[in-house]
């Protein structure tokens, strides 16, 4: 598997609940609007027909999207990994070099939320800190300059 697909079973579950919604509540729901809006007459010129085929279209291309992450997903349970190096699902804190202490979680592309910290196995931060452990300093390469950060802590949960 060249690009493997890594998530977490709260990323998978969440993915999935994403498509089940689109398929039994949203997509139906969208459906009988264009089929409402169908009825009503000529159809080149109902706005309420074309948005809806519009909005048809981008359900079905999220659903064939959803459907293909998770086909190609491998779960993976941050709280089966054991030890103290930064493997996918860890928690790490880290001190940068103004002292400020950062927490970041070790996800998949899917599930990535700069806001929580939760960032992706593949990002500059993510991939300095993989196979670290405490007391290991890393450098991250980013467009407004190197910045160092020195792992404090990393735990699985």
């Amino acid at each position: 598997m060249p690009n493997p697909n890594y998530i977490t079973p709260e990323g998978a579950r969440r993915l999935s609940e994403e498509l089940g919604r689109l398929r039994s509540v949203d997509r139906p729901r969208i459906v009988q609007e264009v089929a409402d809006a169908a009825a009503q007459g000529d159809r080149s010129e109902n706005a309420e027909y074309i948005y809806g085929k519009k909005k048809l279209r981008e359900i079905d291309r999220r659903m064939h999207y959803l459907t293909k992450r998770l086909e190609s997903a491998v779960v993976v349970d941050p709280k089966e990994q054991k030890g103290d190096k930064v493997f996918f699902g860890a928690a790490i804190e880290v001190e940068d070099e103004d002292g400020k202490r950062h927490t970041y979680r070790i996800v998949g592309e899917d599930e990535i939320d700069s806001k929580t910290g939760r960032i992706s196995w593949k990002s500059p931060v993510g991939r300095a800190l993989l196979g670290k452990a405490p007391g290991d300093v890393v450098t991250v390469r980013r467009p407004a300059g190197d910045i160092e950060m020195e792992i404090v802590s990393v735990k699985y949960t």
